[in-house]
């Protein structure tokens, strides 16, 4: 097994992508921490991934709430004796453009997106400072590179998430801390779903958006949580400060921004 005797937190794991992340990683080993702010989702989660009580476990957490994420490091170390793996993936989104989107929203969106790995990050690095070899991913976007219209909060978070993965390696390198970075596109998920049902001809926009990718498909959760065991695995020992992209090549394919409205 690929991550026998880690430990590792994954934020927003309660359902989607970070579900999936969950799932693996526990298959592969680690025990894991789910921190999501949906207590309910939460529990339900642990109780589908881990009927045996001793792989997943939930807490509570507001990833833009430094008390909460003080609390959530503090349990993970005291409870299970190390800090591993961290994957910032707990995320939200607005489809609005600049003049469309409240400050309440953009700062609501910034907390979660972008303060959110700050913080967990700030806080998961003492302990890890502690090994021999820690990995931290935070889960970015192919928005991060380039876009399609109304995503000015999304993609800004998104963007400045891909600049601090690379001053994180930098900085923690000597602590043998690699912090990379994975930007899905278009993936299967809950969200997915009601993003769609929100946009004026949802079934255009799902045509449009399928056929737009180079693979004609989809990602899966399964893609990315794959990709996130390869970057939380010793495979990637000497691999850090990278954004890899999961997204069929469908970045290459974008040469002005697009829209789906």
């Amino acid at each position: 097994m690929r991550l026998k005797d880690k430990v590792a937190v994954v934020t927003g794991g309660s359902n989607g992508i970070g579900k999936g992340i969950a799932k693996l990683f526990s298959e592969e080993g680690a025990v894991v921490v789910i921190a999501d702010v949906d207590q309910d989702e939460g529990l339900n989660t642990v109780r589908t991934l881990n009927p045996e009580g001793d792989k997943v476990y939930f807490f509570k957490t507001d990833v833009g709430n430094e008390e909460s994420v003080k609390q959530l490091m503090n349990y993970t170390a005291e409870t299970f004796g190390r800090l591993d793996v961290l994957v910032n993936n707990a995320a939200v989104n607005y489809r609005k453009a600049v003049h469309e989107t409240s400050l309440e929203e953009w700062n609501q969106l910034m907390g979660v997106n972008l303060t959110g790995p700050f913080l967990c990050s700030k806080y998961a690095i003492p302990e890890m400072q502690k090994r021999e070899a820690s990995s931290i991913i935070n889960m970015v976007s192919w928005h991060a590179e380039t876009t399609i219209t109304r995503l000015a909060a999304y993609a800004s978070a998104k963007g400045g998430l891909t600049a601090l993965t690379r001053q994180m390696a930098l900085d923690y390198g000597k602590y043998q801390i690699r912090v990379n970075a994975v930007g899905p596109s278009t993936v299967e998920t809950p969200m997915l779903e009601k993003t769609f049902a929100s946009l004026e001809n949802p079934e255009e926009a799902f045509q449009q958006s399928l056929e737009f990718n180079p693979m004609g498909r989809f990602g899966t959760v399964e893609d990315i949580a794959k990709t996130c065991l390869f970057l939380a695995s010793d495979d990637s020992k000497y691999i850090s400060g990278q954004t890899i992209m999961v997204d069929g090549g469908q970045i290459n394919k974008v040469s002005r921004p697009i829209s789906f409205d």
